[in-house]
């Protein structure tokens, strides 16, 4: 008879068995392998260990050995730590609030037993021998190994059968198990750690630095596109790396986050991070990390989650403020030493010397010197041997298409010869990059990617004034729109104002855009509306109204930017270049990518072989 039958007969409350509840406890922490994996090396690494080994079969679904060198266990102790709510790390409220152990709540093995055929071998220091414990059976007998402790859990979940099903292939499962590795090791370089699978070395860690241990685990691509940040504010203190915007990824699979040595996964503190690449990094690329944070362990509560991924905060603003101020810190320091610059207080006109801002790295900022005028076969000659003149357009102009279609860069005057750290403009490839002259040897600029960083921070400049300046049209653009971009428009008038955008309902299924941006004048005025709506969309509800600015923002200069195949003359590729310099930020785009290289004399003879 169905339970939910209201004429069904009422079952008495009855304490569940001992065997259901630590099953239902494993429903909580075991999810899988690498969650067995976890516990146990938490396990080792609080008994002191100075050397850890995995060993798997199948993934770990067949077998997980997890041998420490730890101070192992009293055989007396053995039956004891198989019970529920049994651990040696806490005894008191107190010692919980406090707790600085990676293991505490006393239900893994007794969970991890429930649902396999698990057996613990342990030696003290001063033992004869060792003991190994059946935890089905519970027998205890003598067996051999040196101190420390080794735990065998095999056919995981061979009791309930329904979970087994649930697993992925052994290839997946492995990988997790790795992955769990991986993230102890970032946080004890001065522990050893071994992975074995199917009797083969699979990946191996020796004691050493942190920064030894961070090119180990994650690879040396990650040190040299990252940068070394710190913080420390009274008893807090957070240091680490930070990837640059550029090594962003689309997958959120590079970010470990430690608290007090612990891997954590904490929303508050993640949106610091992500916050602090707002100017860098727009849409869905995420930032890689390896971040640590050292706080009194009373400031931080680590009882929320069964697995311990999870910490609560007791002053999650106040954390949020410091990592991402440690972040910003970060990446605005350039690879190399250098003093920072501030841009100056009033843009200087076209063809006067500007003072490069501060992400210019010293070494790339040297005085410019004109190149000695070659006696013969100037571009220009070149082309004629060849009997194709090459194409010119007038000043201001744009040589493939109508100025009215084409966002406009302003003409520069007459160049001299300044301190100009990108250089001088000398030629364009296929109407996408720029190549300049300066002083160190050839500059090559993506004219879109760095079109769109000067624009944004125009925008973002106009936006902290007042509101941006709009243009009205003569002749308003209509558009079907979905129901959602109707809404948003009606909804979000204020902020579209603000953004120097009209757009407005004409029926239940039209819109109109009345006017736009005056800095964007000449793109596409619809595809504009419907980006700026679906971010409104997007970050109305779940951000604050400065990052879905921010993001907004972003979408406009991209569609504002200069757009690839289109054919620029001198002066206008000489005026973005000079727009670069002055724009803070300029040599990343708002998506993280660089907006130029330098190629020095000595890479260039190099390539050529000259000297050799």
């Amino acid at each position: 008879m169905n339970s939910r039958d209201p004429g069904a007969a009422r079952r008495p409350i009855r304490e569940l068995p001992d065997e259901l509840i630590s099953q239902i406890a494993a429903g909580e922490v075991v999810e899988r392998p690498a969650s067995v994996v976890r516990e146990l090396v938490d396990n080792a690494l609080d008994a002191g260990s100075t050397q850890i080994n995995v060993k798997l079969m199948a993934g770990g679904v067949r077998a997980i050995v997890v041998e420490d060198d730890g101070h192992g266990i009293p055989a007396e102790e053995l039956p004891l730590a198989l019970r529920r709510h049994a651990t040696s790390k806490i005894r008191t409220l107190d010692e919980l609030e406090s707790v600085s152990t990676m293991g505490f709540r006393g239900e893994a093995l007794a969970a991890i037993a429930s649902v396999s055929e698990m057996a613990i071998i342990s030696r003290e220091e001063t033992a004869p021998h060792a003991h190994r414990l059946d935890a089905r059976s519970g027998e205890l007998a003598a067996a051999a190994r040196a101190r420390g402790t080794s735990v065998e859990v095999r056919e995981l979940f061979f009791s309930t059968p329904a979970r087994r099903k649930f697993l992925k292939t052994d290839a997946t499962e492995l990988a997790h198990c790795v992955e769990s590795v991986r993230r102890h090791a970032l946080a004890r370089p001065d522990v050893g750690f071994g992975i074995w699978h199917e009797g083969k070395l699979v990946d191996q860690w020796r004691a050493g630095s942190l920064e030894q241990r961070i090119k180990d685990v994650l690879g040396e691509d990650f040190i040299t596109e990252s940068r070394a940040m710190s913080r420390e504010a009274g008893p807090l203190r957070i240091h680490g790396r930070v990837g640059l915007p550029e090594a962003a990824r689309s997958r959120a699979d590079m970010q470990y986050l430690y608290v007090n040595g612990r891997y954590v996964r904490d929303k508050t503190i993640a949106h610091g991070i992500r916050s602090a690449f707002d100017d860098v990094l727009h849409g869905q690329r995420q930032p890689c990390y390896v971040i640590f944070i050292e706080i009194a362990p009373d400031r931080v509560d680590v009882n929320v989650h069964p697995t311990k991924i999870e910490v609560r905060l007791r002053d999650g603003r106040e954390m949020h403020q410091h990592v991402r101020h440690a972040v910003q810190d970060a990446l605005a320091l350039s690879k190399s030493s250098e003093v920072p610059t501030p841009p100056p207080a009033t843009p200087p006109t076209y063809g006067a010397p500007t003072q490069p801002p501060r992400w210019f790295r010293a070494e790339t900022a040297p005085t410019y010197m004109p190149p000695a005028k070659q006696a013969s076969l100037a571009l220009a000659e070149a082309a004629a041997l060849f009997d194709k003149p090459l194409p010119t357009a007038p000043a201001g102009t744009s040589a493939v298409a109508p100025s009215s279609t084409l966002p406009a860069l302003p003409a520069c005057a007459a160049l001299p010869d300044h301190d100009w750290p990108l250089g001088r403009a000398v030629a364009q490839i296929q109407g996408v990059y720029i190549l300049a002259e300066n002083a160190q040897g050839l500059v090559i600029v993506d004219m879109h990617a760095a079109h769109e960083r000067v624009v944004y921070e125009r925008l973002k400049a106009r936006l902290g004034e007042s509101r941006i300046d709009t243009q009205p049209l003569l002749i308003p653009v209509t558009f079907a729109a979905t129901p959602q971009e109707i809404a948003t428009a009606e909804a979000q008038a204020e902020t579209l104002a603000k953004l120097g955008l009209d757009v407005a309902p004409l029926s239940s299924k039209m819109l109109a855009v009345r006017s736009r941006p005056a800095l964007l004048a000449g793109g596409d005025v619809v595809d504009l509306a419907r980006s700026v709506l679906a971010e409104l969309a997007q970050f109305d509800a779940s951000h604050a109204l400065e990052r879905a600015q921010h993001e907004i923002l972003a979408t406009m200069a991209c569609h504002g930017a200069v757009r690839a195949n289109r054919q620029l003359n001198l002066d206008e590729m000489n005026a973005l270049l000079r727009d670069m310099e002055r724009t803070e930020r300029a040599d990343q785009c708002n998506h993280g990518r660089p907006t130029w290289r330098q190629l020095t004399m000595r890479e260039l003879d190099a390539l050529f072989l000259r000297g050799r």
